[in-house]
């Protein structure tokens, strides 16, 4: 899976825990069980390392792109092919935490 595909399986991976989160406000029944509150719990975590990961691959391809880019390495980096990698970005919307409602 190369790097282009990973931003997008990042980004359809938020969207669809939005929808989870979404149709558990429907359910008020489904926000009290104890199995929903940990997995709550599990999202929160794993969100936060997506967003630790996010930021040291940002932070490693600044470093390469800076490489690349940069005189004298980037004449090495042109006579092999290196070219400059797209940062991870994330869209406003994914910057706003998800709000779970638990009664």
């Amino acid at each position: 899976m190369n790097n282009n595909e990973k931003i997008n399986t990042n980004e359809e991976l938020n969207k669809r825990v939005g929808e989870l989160m979404a149709l558990a406000e429907a359910y008020p029944e489904l926000q009290a069980s104890e199995n929903f509150k940990d997995l709550s719990k599990e999202l929160s975590k794993v969100e936060e390392d997506i967003a630790n990961s996010r930021k040291y691959y940002n932070g490693t391809v600044r470093i390469y792109n800076n490489k690349v880019e940069m005189f004298p390495s980037f004449i090495i980096a042109k006579l092999f092919g290196y070219k400059v990698k797209p940062m991870f970005e994330v869209s406003n919307q994914e910057r706003e935490n998800i709000k779970i409602k638990l009664n």
